[in-house]
């Protein structure tokens, strides 16, 4: 359910964030009886999870898990769904929260029926943030196959001054280019902020080529070249000339566990390189694999993933930290000088394309006040009667599964606050 008011009914659960954890939260909580409100600031739900190529260890596409969790949202009228919507302001107490909601223009109505017509004439571009900036949009845009709601939007920041192509070719009256931003006004009684994560800054980890070599990319990228949704249709390719890699590396702990970075570990990245890795594997087959790694961390059920990865005679693992990158100026490969702890010699290495495992950073700007911190920017889990609760990526880095369990239980504890609210109320 959409909101059409500048008010709502009171509601027992605001969600702020509808990634997987946000998305969770709001079902679990929805299907146990409270009436929920999700927000999201961004076009679609979804968040990290759905720029994802495979989930490990079972190496199956995210748009299953989500689109189940859509089809929840979309039979359950308890939830309400807000995109393109941030939260302002938030006062009150536990149990009864008065919160505003701000929400950007979108400039499409619910009447679009995704026939495409408005994009076929828009003749203005943006950059694609949904692929990392790898491909470019119409300024009429869809954020991906499987957005939900599926529904264009308008970045009319990029669109030329007067120009209104858009609305002459939508034949359903779907385009409304004079929508104006609006203000939501509810109260709640709890909030659990779901707002994710973002990569670390590669840019700022000065010795490991990012920005200075142009086959130099991050995990989040490789994720995005490996998507038979992505800007290459799934072709794992160098940037700097379309080519097939004839070698690929991987450096974990890019900017994680160091104290002049992220002083703690991200907890995924392993698991995550050993996915591509096998990404690598089925795209490039004659392509070789090296992983420089510090420890592997897999721990439970993952170590198999490890396992049948580091037996595979195409993949070196090699234990050492990598001290420094450089460019060929000729080839365009990857220079790399790292430090082999197990051969205890210095190894220059050279390589078409290298991935950088860079770490987990916990966004936490904008959270409505009463959420405390901990040392390393994450939210301190509070006592059960605040109702003030954080869960998935931004309390802990974690992979989607335990992103999952851990949103179910903030669903629980936000459930308990809103029946204890309804008691005293």
């Amino acid at each position: 359910m959409i909101a059409a008011e500048n008010s709502l009914d009171r509601m027992d659960v605001l969600v702020v964030g509808g990634g997987i954890a946000g998305i969770t939260a709001a079902v679990e909580a929805a299907e146990a009886g409270c009436r929920v409100l999700l927000v999201e600031q961004e076009p679609t739900l979804g968040g990290r999870v759905a720029r994802m190529h495979q989930y490990f260890p079972k190496m199956c596409p995210p748009s299953c898990g989500l689109e189940i969790n859509y089809r929840r949202i979309r039979q359950n009228p308890a939830i309400t769904v807000l995109t393109m919507a941030r939260v302002v302001s938030v006062a009150g107490a536990t149990g009864d929260y008065a919160v505003t909601v701000q929400i950007a223009p979108r400039y499409v109505t619910d009447a679009c029926t995704m026939c495409g017509k408005c994009v076929e004439v828009c003749p203005a571009e943006r950059a694609d943030e949904f692929n990392y900036g790898l491909a470019r949009t119409r300024a009429v845009y869809l954020p991906h196959a499987f957005a939900f709601p599926p529904r264009y939007a308008i970045d009319r920041q990029a669109c030329a001054a007067g120009c209104q192509a858009c609305r002459a070719a939508c034949a359903y009256g779907a385009i409304d280019l004079q929508q104006q931003p609006r203000t939501l006004a509810v109260r709640v009684s709890s909030i659990v902020a779901a707002t994710g994560w973002a990569p670390y800054d590669a840019s700022k980890i000065d010795n490991l080529g990012w920005g200075r070599c142009a086959n130099v990319i991050t995990n989040v990228v490789m994720e995005r070249l490996a998507a038979t949704g992505g800007p290459t249709g799934g072709r794992i390719v160098r940037p700097s000339d379309g080519a097939v890699p004839a070698s690929v590396a991987f450096v974990q702990c890019a900017g994680s566990r160091d104290e002049n970075h992220l002083p703690y570990c991200s907890a995924v990245c392993c698991a995550a390189s050993l996915k591509q890795a096998h990404y690598v594997r089925e795209a490039c087959p004659d392509a070789k694999v090296r992983i420089f790694y510090i420890d592997v961390r897999t721990g439970g059920r993952l170590e198999a993933l490890y396992t049948r990865m580091a037996a595979d005679p195409a993949v070196e693992m090699v234990k050492g930290k990598v001290a420094k990158v450089a460019e060929d100026p000729e080839t365009r490969d990857v220079l790399i000088e790292v430090e082999s702890v197990m051969e205890s010699v210095t190894r220059r290495e050279r390589v078409g394309l290298l991935v950088l495992a860079t770490g987990l950073v916990p966004q936490t700007r904008g959270l409505p006040p009463g959420f405390s911190l901990d040392e390393f920017g994450f939210i301190a889990q509070p006592g059960d009667l605040t109702g003030l609760y954080g869960a998935g990526c931004v309390r802990r880095p974690a992979d989607v599964a335990a992103v999952v369990q851990d949103a179910t239980g903030a669903a629980l504890r936000a459930l308990q606050c809103a029946t204890r609210s309804a008691r005293h109320g």
